[in-house]
């Protein structure tokens, strides 16, 4: 694992993390942006329905003030002429009279614009108002002359609300007396509507601003889950290693001592005895020598014969541990010394086919190979009771594979001696496979067994960049 530290590269189980955590971010900020967006629609939805429905109560509200006032009057207005002047001054009075709440008021101009009733606002009687707009600069006095002469209507517009000095939102309701050029009308300030409708909206950005929380908690909470689960994985695939580890190096020492103890036996089974009798051989010798008895040269023969054997034996015993022909001339003539030994000891016939790798497998493979098939031929010999193996090296386009396939019983028929635990054994040849990236398979049934060692293209070098003129 590379960079544990936040300074260097990121490591593999950082990255994991990285990968887990960046795309629950992203996806949390997306669901609060789509959500928050939602909420503000639907809630802006819901406060203009709300400013719409208070508005037309408010409108129907000002139709029935003019309607009560106009019931007032009707019976004055009905019987003046137009240029009655005694019955205009009663009806302004009456108007001037009928005050309703805190604001409001009655107020006429005629269609010249000249203020004619403004009982909270009698700065404004007898002036002519024509072309008067609120801060905004929307007309009041000509729009209101305006939907008077058409009949009647609505209109909202800022003014000055009496109780406070100060412009507010307002909406007037005007009806015009066609007869006398009046624009008679009254106006209800709507400033707590919209006081209510920003407190609607107050309540939405809190809704939102509790969403956002609720979801960046979520998050947060998620974001803890999967570091708490990469920290507890971290510690658990730490823990398996490391107990991986202590039975690999006691696998290892295992072998190593066993490894010694076979070659201690071979020691001393083999070459110690035949030093013995060479021994021997020699120290009759010498005594016929010494009594000038005609059979000393015998002795002394079969001591030279003892001493060629135990160079042999110690040849043997070289080549099992690491054969020379294996460095110095490749797999190919490696196995085939090591087919023609097995054949020559066990009188299993042994036969090898290979192809001419131009020496193009590395270091590596070729010993993962070779100890493959020494282990192999090993079990054949101990378990498998066969008359005859094969022994196959070939290329193709993933990669090489060695293919040793016998006639015997099978490893079923063989049972549990079939599957060694001692030694390499079918499992230490699999980690030797698997450790070049390759795969090993075992097949077997009960007219034999094919064991194929496959390593990967990786381990094939170029045909250009071998100096050497050996077989694989």
């Amino acid at each position: 694992m590379g960079g544990d530290g936040f300074g260097g590269t990121l490591g593999f189980r950082q990255k994991v993390i990285l990968v887990a955590a960046v795309p629950l971010l992203l996806a949390a900020a997306a669901i609060a942006v789509v959500v928050a967006q939602q909420s503000r629609l639907l809630a802006e939805r819901e406060i203009d329905a709300l400013r719409a429905q208070l508005i037309e109560t408010k409108r129907e509200e000002l139709r029935n003030y003019v309607s009560i006032a106009r019931t007032a009057f009707g019976p004055v207005y009905g019987n003046a002429a137009p240029d009655d002047e005694a019955a205009k001054t009663l009806v302004m009075q009456n108007l001037a009279a009928m005050l309703y709440g805190q604001d409001g008021y009655f107020f006429v101009f005629d269609y010249d614009g000249n203020n004619l009733v403004a009982p909270r606002q009698t700065q404004l009687i007898n002036q002519n108002w024509s072309g008067l707009t609120d801060s905004r600069g929307t007309p009041i006095t000509d729009e209101i002359v305006r939907i008077a002469r058409t009949g009647g209507g609505f209109h909202e517009h800022l003014w000055y609300k009496p109780t406070t000095g100060e412009e507010a939102e307002m909406i007037t309701y005007v009806i015009g007396l066609q007869d006398w050029r009046w624009a008679l009308g009254t106006g209800i300030f709507i400033d707590d509507i919209l006081a209510r409708v920003a407190a609607a909206r107050a309540q939405v950005d809190a809704r939102v601003d509790r969403t956002f929380a609720y979801i960046g908690a979520i998050t947060a909470a998620a974001l803890l889950l999967v570091f708490g689960s990469g920290l507890w994985l971290n510690i658990r695939e730490r823990s398996l290693a490391e107990s991986k580890f202590k039975r690999l190096t006691q696998r290892v020492i295992d072998t190593q001592e066993e490894e010694r103890g076979r070659v201690a036996r071979e020691l001393h089974d083999s070459i110690s005895q035949i030093l013995v009798g060479v021994r021997y051989s020699l120290e009759l010798a010498r005594r016929r020598f010494q009594a000038d008895d005609d059979r000393a040269g015998e002795a002394l023969d079969k001591s030279i014969a003892g001493l060629s054997g135990a160079i042999s034996e110690v040849r043997r015993i070289s080549r099992d541990l690491r054969p020379g022909v294996l460095d110095d001339l490749g797999l190919g003539p490696a196995l085939k010394a090591l087919a023609d030994e097995f054949s020559q000891r066990t009188g299993i016939r042994t036969e090898l086919e290979t192809v001419v790798f131009r020496n193009r497998l590395d270091q590596e493979a070729k010993i993962a190979l070779y100890r493959v098939a020494q282990e192999a031929l090993t079990n054949i010999e101990r378990h498998s009771g066969a008359g005859a193996a094969t022994i196959r090296v070939f290329g193709h386009p993933s990669g090489a594979t060695l293919r040793i396939t016998d006639n015997g019983q099978g490893i079923e028929a063989a049972g549990r001696a079939a599957l060694p635990t001692s030694g390499l054994g079918l499992r230490n040849m699999q980690e030797r496979i698997e450790q070049l990236g390759g795969t090993l398979t075992v097949v077997s049934s009960p007219t034999g067994t094919t064991i194929d060692a496959q390593v990967p293209l990786s381990h094939m070098l170029p045909p250009e960049g071998s100096s050497r003129k050996a077989n694989a």
